[in-house]
């Protein structure tokens, strides 16, 4: 009798254990340690994620350059109304101003590429665009606008910074929606004119005369085109550079500043949808803002030596 109890016990226990699934494995087959996991099995080919392959920046020698900066300065011609006209001298002058800046900036030409260059000098607010070349200072002007820079007297306004600015991966830029302000004016142009943000600066405060400073937003983007675009050529911005709308499109267009962009936009999709889908990047493409003061006390000329260069 004490037998069958102790047998009836053990049989009820078993039966109330194995009710939890946790409680009935058998006993013949070990666990798994809490602290053991079995390796994934592998994906197969065909669901791995293919590798991330950033293409080259595009390099062209001096003659292939000068033959697409031939055709750059053609299409200029053809799309961007009312570009001024330059003779020899000043534009050896445009070419000196942005060699000497360059050359005094931790920036390096290592490509044959197009550079922006601005003159923030009040008496003359245009903005050039110059072929740089690594092996030669025998550079090339391809046309030239009038832009609007920073301007004085009005609070807020600051005097647009000189120096060397990329266009880098760092940062997004983006496009105008065309929204107007309490005055009605679209500050930064009608809706999709791109804007190149080129990251925090310091600035001269150009309601102070004292000189004092402050960090800016630099930006290059257009303007209004039924009220400011035919006011530039003089200072009237906050800071940033003021262009004309079908020279924002050229830019735009063939990629003049977004060289880094294209290879961005090869893994990242907001980049891929910021450029224009339409576009035709230039192989000389570049992506440096150099702001020149033509106007301000001459320096000692600064050469672009190979070292420097490399």
């Amino acid at each position: 009798m004490k037998v069958w109890r102790t047998t009836l016990a053990l049989t009820l226990v078993t039966s109330v254990a194995c009710s939890s699934p946790a409680f009935c494995q058998s006993p013949a087959v070990p666990s798994t340690p809490a602290d053991t996991v079995a390796p994934p099995e592998p994906l197969p080919e065909s669901d791995a994620a293919p590798p991330v392959v950033i293409p080259p920046l595009p390099s062209l020698d001096d003659s292939e350059a000068r033959i697409e900066a031939k055709k750059l300065s053609i299409a200029l011609h053809k799309e961007v109304p009312g570009l001024l006209p330059l003779s020899e001298a000043q534009k050896l002058h445009w070419v000196k101003l942005a060699q000497e800046t360059i050359a005094r900036s931790d920036f390096r030409i290592t490509r044959a590429q197009v550079i922006v260059v601005v003159d923030r000098n009040v008496k003359v607010q245009k903005l050039a665009l110059v072929l740089a070349l690594p092996d030669t200072s025998d550079w090339q002007v391809l046309g030239s606008v009038r832009v609007s820079t920073g301007n004085t007297g009005r609070k807020y306004y600051y005097i647009t910074p000189t120096g060397v600015f990329p266009n880098t991966a760092d940062r997004l830029g983006y496009r105008a929606e065309g929204t107007k302000n309490e005055n009605g004016i679209r500050g930064i142009g009608a809706k999709g004119m791109r804007v190149w943000d080129f990251g925090w600066h310091n600035a001269v405060k150009g309601w102070l005369a004292s000189g004092e400073t402050g960090d800016i937003r630099l930006e290059m983007h257009a303007t209004d085109p039924d009220f400011l675009e035919s006011r530039l050529g003089h200072p009237a911005s906050e800071g940033c550079v003021r262009i004309p709308a079908a020279f924002n499109v050229f830019m735009d267009r063939h990629g003049l500043l977004d060289v880094e962009y294209e290879q961005a936009a090869s893994y990242d999709d907001r980049f891929k949808a910021l450029l224009r889908k339409d576009r035709v990047p230039s192989p000389i493409a570049g992506e440096a803002l150099v702001v020149v003061d033509s106007g301000a006390k001459p320096t000692a000329p600064v050469p672009l030596t190979t070292a420097q260069k490399s």
